[in-house]
């Protein structure tokens, strides 16, 4: 679709900036997938969209030309989630923003609302005739549900009743609810879009996007080349260690190949006790070092040979592309995301074959020519995959949502 096809006309005839309502439940800013809201939103900005913001509360404040309206706080006031419940909190935003949706004075042309926080705001943009997006930051909820419950079944790990993974009807009914009632999920991955075409979504109703990294905190270090043979490889993981993140493949994989003789295994993470518990020999072993939760993530990824992360089930995998910016070459399963290429900028295995990754650790030990090349590989593709570039997508894909909702407004018209 071509540019000007969904752009706004002002009452004077001219092409305005398309307005943009993003709905978000949570604490802008605040770490996780709160910082994915927070660099959309400064994207979708900076790309021209005429932006206004609900989130519940802001951590980190956005560039001054974007709107910013919290439900949950005032000033320095904020209610606590912790008081009156997660769920509940989400209700109350979602109920704020549809009333507020249907108080104002000057329309949005679309709405881009976040889980668990939307369901009200999606039935009251379907009244109004607004079209929706709705993110999904990861797989279709009943599949990551069922694969996690699947894998923690298979290695003997019982997971919290309050862990996000851990299987809740009330949510997931609520979540599937949100999908049939948006007019396009945002899919960040093809893996997260085969996801929701599994369970029957048309084709149409899932729109492609990509999220992307800050390129003021990755990037490589200049001087840093792959190490000669004679010395090992350092390999981090990075970020929350749980099942669905495959640790423990990574590291029977990294165990059983000849690479952890003289490597060193990074790990920037907290653990769940009881997956801690069930990797204490492997997390022993000379090789692995266990550095807990981190603040300097970029710097470890600067001073990494690879980064691994094999995945049973992602939305999109933010610190692949992180690392590639990094110049650390990712090893990471068909779960991740689509951006990282096989024998490209990137060596990609089939979610939880160990057999693979560690003959994939192996060549990258043996064979530094193969190093040096993959990371030429992830450095020449980073560029395209800054939360800048993401910004530019998703307003294309708003434009395209909200021309495609006006010309089927257009021929139900002529129909009636």
């Amino acid at each position: 679709m071509h540019r000007a096809a969904a752009d706004r006309i002002d009452e004077n005839g001219r092409t305005a900036p398309l307005r943009v309502l993003q709905t978000f439940p949570h604490k802008l800013g605040s770490g996780r997938i709160a910082d994915t809201a927070w660099y959309q939103a400064e994207g979708v900005g900076a790309a021209g969209a005429d932006l206004l913001v609900f989130p519940a509360a802001v951590s980190r404040p956005l560039p001054s030309a974007i709107r910013v309206r919290p439900t949950l706080a005032r000033g320095r006031w904020r209610i606590p989630y912790k008081a009156i419940g997660h769920h509940h909190a989400f209700a109350l935003h979602d109920r704020i923003v549809a009333r507020r949706l249907e108080d104002m004075v000057h329309p949005v042309d679309i709405v881009h609302a976040w889980p668990m926080g939307a369901l009200e705001t999606l039935r009251a943009a379907k009244r109004l005739g607004v079209p929706t997006v709705l993110e999904r930051p990861n797989a279709h909820t009943r599949f990551a549900y069922e694969v996690v419950q699947q894998e923690c079944e298979r290695l003997g790990i019982v997971l919290p009743r309050d862990h996000e993974h851990a299987y809740n009807e009330a949510v997931l009914r609520k979540e599937e609810q949100e999908y049939e009632l948006a007019d396009r999920l945002l899919c960040p991955s093809e893996f997260t879009r085969k996801t929701f075409l599994d369970r029957g979504f048309p084709s149409e109703n899932l729109a492609r996007h990509v999220y992307g990294y800050d390129e003021t905190r990755y990037f490589p270090d200049p001087l840093r080349k792959p190490p000669p043979p004679q010395c090992g490889l350092t390999v981090l993981y990075a970020g929350v260690a749980a099942v669905r993140k495959g640790l423990h493949f990574a590291l029977q994989a990294w165990l059983d190949s000849s690479a952890s003789e003289r490597g060193t295994f990074l790990i920037a993470g907290g653990f769940l006790p009881a997956y801690a518990a069930k990797l204490a020999d492997a997390l022993s072993h000379p090789s692995v070092r266990v550095l807990g939760h981190r603040d300097d993530v970029p710097d470890l990824m600067r001073r990494s040979d690879v980064f691994v992360l094999p995945s049973i089930e992602e939305g999109f995998g933010l610190v692949c592309v992180e690392a590639l910016a990094s110049g650390a070459v990712p090893l990471v399963s068909d779960a991740c995301t689509e951006v990282c290429v096989h024998n490209e900028n990137a060596l990609v295995h089939r979610a939880g074959d160990v057999d693979a990754l560690k003959e994939q650790f192996t060549m990258l030990h043996e064979d530094r020519d193969l190093l040096a090349g993959l990371r030429a590989g992830a450095l020449r593709t980073a560029p395209d995959y800054t939360w800048r570039r993401a910004g530019v997508r998703l307003l294309g894909v708003y434009r395209d949502v909200v021309g495609e909702a006006a010309a089927a407004h257009v021929v139900a018209g002529v129909g009636a």
